[in-house]
């Protein structure tokens, strides 16, 4: 009891002094303006609630994440300054517990933060991602769409939960350019890894270490199974960096993983230091965990949202008629001349910009003393992106509420959402996030209409407490086939 007491202590005399020390840091600064409140992002729904604050307080505020303030983003313009003009001072990451503990001491492209050997690591994921596997990218994906519409055929009538059939075809699909690998068993293997990853992760117990990081040192059986579930993923991961390592073959590639490979070993045998092989493990774990669920979210999202416009749906099937023939020509749109199918372009749109599936991004850190908006934003600054807020803004989108997908065929507003970031920090991955939601959402609607199951419609509100990912509400769907 003496022990609790004497810590307790402590802990309230270290949270007055980082008080203390913040406030005499950010004198003489003209900072945003701060709205109350000591546990705001445990909030429900909290992209939403940041949303609210914005309209009372305006697009730019500050707000507390335990003993320190973060600022926060809600608008196009106040993004754009930061990531697109100022990129530099707000590419940073912050060192947040939970962000250490699933990337290696950061090492990782998605939560390390921004360095010289930071940037190396992005070039050679980018080199593995568009040059070493860009060709083989559209015929897997083409190809692993028409045979999970062939899957589904068999289920035709039935309820589908197609949340999981579109997870492990996003896993098959990464696990063949990473892995030149799309057997079943492996699949569902690290399928089955990922899931428990972002279950653990998500939990609230893990979350609130980074606003009271002292709470790691109490017993959490939750931080336990993520840490279960972390070495389970890095014992997959290696398995099949040795089994890279022993059929290397120089000047060759099959894989993504093969390509970072002997991108490392040319830069070691130049002597060049930095990039280690924990790089390569750690490329291979962003590709799963930022390549699988995102998409797969998104495509469910779209089936959602045609469930409830059907004229949409409707319209849709009409372009992809008119331009392909009926579902059983073997014609196909490359990805290439996706002009050809507008309305299709501007449902993806629609639903990114409607239910970003980061909707908060991940945050960032400035690097240096910076402003936006003509507020001042100390170095060493925690950045929230409200994408979901920018996304909804009235002042860059009109009836932003609505789903609405014309909105992008007219050429002269030239809108654009931020589903996948800007700047340095924009998603690596959103070449091959796009290819898929094209061609998998040109496939399924080709082949079927879909229908709500037993008549009832899916919930298009996010579950309240994501974490990191907008999850939708389960929900099932029936799919009919067009050529019966």
């Amino acid at each position: 009891m003496l022990f609790l007491e004497l810590l307790l202590l402590l802990l309230l005399g270290l949270a007055g002094t980082r008080l203390l020390w913040g406030r005499w840091k950010r004198r003489g600064f003209h900072l945003p303006p701060r709205v109350p409140g000591f546990l705001l992002f445990l909030k429900p729904n909290l992209p939403f609630h940041l949303l609210g604050l914005a309209q009372k307080h305006g697009p730019i505020y500050r707000a507390r994440l335990g003993l320190q303030d973060v600022v926060v983003l809600n608008s196009n313009r106040t993004i754009e300054e930061a990531m697109v003009r100022k990129w530099a001072d707000f590419a940073g990451r912050p060192l947040l517990p939970s962000y250490e503990l699933v990337s290696k001491q950061y090492l990782d492209l998605s939560l390390g933060d921004y360095t010289v050997l930071w940037k190396a690591h992005k070039k050679l994921t980018r080199s593995a991602l568009l040059l070493g596997v860009q060709d083989s990218m559209e015929p897997l994906v083409g190809q692993m769409a028409q045979e999970f519409c062939e899957r589904l055929r068999g289920q035709a009538g039935a309820p589908v939960a197609i949340q999981k059939e579109f997870s492990l075809l996003t896993c098959g699909v990464i696990c063949c350019l990473t892995f030149g690998d799309k057997d079943d068993a492996l699949v569902h293997t690290i399928y089955n890894c990922v899931q428990d990853l972002i279950n653990a992760w998500n939990h609230w117990s893990i979350q609130i270490l980074d606003i009271i990081p002292l709470l790691k040192f109490f017993p959490n059986p939750p931080l336990w199974k993520l840490k279960r579930s972390i070495k389970h993923r890095d014992r997959l991961v290696e398995q099949q960096l040795r089994r890279h390592k022993e059929s290397v073959d120089p000047g060759q590639w099959r894989d993504m993983t093969h390509h970072m490979l002997q991108g490392l070993r040319q830069q070691q045998d130049k002597g060049a230091e930095g990039l280690q092989e924990a790089h390569v493990h750690m490329a291979v774990v962003d590709l799963f965990i930022g390549g699988t669920e995102t998409t797969a979210s998104t495509l469910s999202w779209a089936v959602a949202f045609l469930l409830h416009h059907p004229e949409i749906q409707r319209r849709l099937q009409e372009e992809l008629d008119l331009e392909l023939g009926p579902s059983g020509a073997g014609s196909w749109v490359p990805y290439k001349e996706r002009r050809r199918l507008p309305l299709l372009n501007a449902t993806i749109s629609e639903v990114l910009r409607l239910r970003p599936v980061v909707p908060l991004a991940l945050p960032h850190r400035t690097t240096q003393h910076s402003s936006i908006c003509g507020y001042d934003i100390p170095k060493d600054t925690i950045i929230i992106l409200n994408l979901q807020g920018a996304n909804l803004d009235e002042v860059a989108w009109e009836r932003p509420q609505e789903f609405w997908p014309d909105r992008f065929l007219e050429p002269s507003k030239n809108l654009r959402g931020l589903a996948f970031g800007r700047g340095a920090r924009a998603c690596l991955g959103e070449p091959l996030a796009r290819l898929e939601l094209f061609v998998v959402l040109a496939q399924l609607l080709r082949n079927f209409t879909l229908l709500p199951s037993e008549g009832a419609l899916p919930s298009l509100q996010p579950l309240p407490f994501c974490g990191v990912n907008l999850q939708m509400q389960p929900f099932r769907v029936q799919l009919q086939p067009r050529d019966l």
